[in-house]
């Protein structure tokens, strides 16, 4: 069985995530230490006690969720005795997941990890005013036909294609009329659904361009190793282990396309990866994995049962 590990986005953080990992294994409290130690704040505690508002804050949301999908992969590293390089073929993230995957094969640090994913969330809820940018989903549409929904609803402003997810499933992020006038216009495509997403910032579209400058400069500063395995990127969605051109495509997710569908479909057809592994919160990339590859396995681990399930089958 050929495995990859992948590792989710925002929108997978819930109050609670991650305590039972911290109360199981000390190699897990010691992810979470280093996470609150790096930020100088109790993260850690808003994760386990809320307020769920706060939590959500992305801010807060995207290092919390990279802690716990690092301190469920420390645990499976030190319960197997094994790297996950040693385990998988490749890494993949959605969005913020990125840099979760990233951390996870050794390219950042967990605390340098921690900051960046800080000033990330801080820079892209900066970008734009509040109430000025919007997203939408459509459910049950083509590629193809999204970007023309996209086209026709821009008018002059921003409408650009933010994650390409998966079966049937596209996401629209820009400027709020435009995403008004996409949500009005897909039924007329023959779009199934159409939902605006109730989020605070229009993430991975041109609108973030601040964002991205902000985390040019903040990935400038930070040390970055080779990967002990190729990172399936979102941008390209490609396998790359070069750290000038991992560096590079952080900065450009931030406005870019997540790729997801693509990174799926690649690394199932082209690298024979048969089993798909999502360490971390929640289950969305497993059920997307589902949509994409039908003759991939896929696997989500968040707590200690699903470890020691998991242990079970290596």
């Amino acid at each position: 069985m050929t495995r990859a590990f992948l590792f989710p986005g925002q929108g997978s953080q819930i109050v609670g995530m991650g305590k039972d990992l911290a109360d199981t294994f000390a190699t897990a409290r010691a992810v979470f230490q280093e996470v609150d130690d790096a930020l100088s704040q109790k993260l850690s505690q808003l994760m386990w006690e809320g307020p769920e508002a706060d939590l959500t804050l992305t801010e807060n949301a995207q290092p919390a969720l990279m802690a716990t999908s690092l301190a469920v992969a420390r645990v499976i590293e030190a319960e197997t005795g094994k790297r996950l390089a040693d385990l998988g073929v490749a890494v993949a993230g959605h969005s913020l997941g990125e840099y979760s995957a990233l951390a996870a094969v050794g390219a950042l640090t967990v605390s340098d990890t921690a900051r960046l994913l800080k000033r990330r969330g801080q820079a892209m809820q900066k970008a734009v005013p509040l109430g000025t940018g919007a997203m939408a989903a459509l459910l049950g549409v083509e590629i193809s036909v999204a970007q023309e929904i996209a086209e026709a609803a821009a008018q002059g402003e921003v409408c650009d294609i933010a994650n390409d997810n998966g079966g049937g499933q596209v996401v629209l992020s820009g400027t709020a009329g435009a995403i008004a006038r996409a949500v009005a216009f897909a039924p007329t495509k023959g779009v199934k659904r159409a939902l605006p997403l109730p989020v605070s910032a229009p993430f991975h579209c041109r609108l973030m361009q601040p964002a991205a400058d902000t985390m040019s400069e903040a990935l400038a500063e930070v040390a970055m190793v080779r990967p002990s395995l190729p990172v399936v990127i979102n941008v390209t969605a490609r396998p790359e282990q070069d750290t000038d051109k991992l560096r590079r495509s952080l900065v450009e997710q931030v406005t870019g396309r997540v790729r997801w569908n693509e990174s799926i479909s690649h690394m199932a057809n082209v690298m024979g990866i048969s089993q798909f592994v999502e360490l971390g919160s929640g289950k969305v990339l497993t059920g997307l994995v589902k949509r994409i590859a039908k003759d991939a396995t896929g696997l989500s681990i968040s707590g200690p049962a699903d470890i020691e399930a998991f242990l079970k089958t290596l």
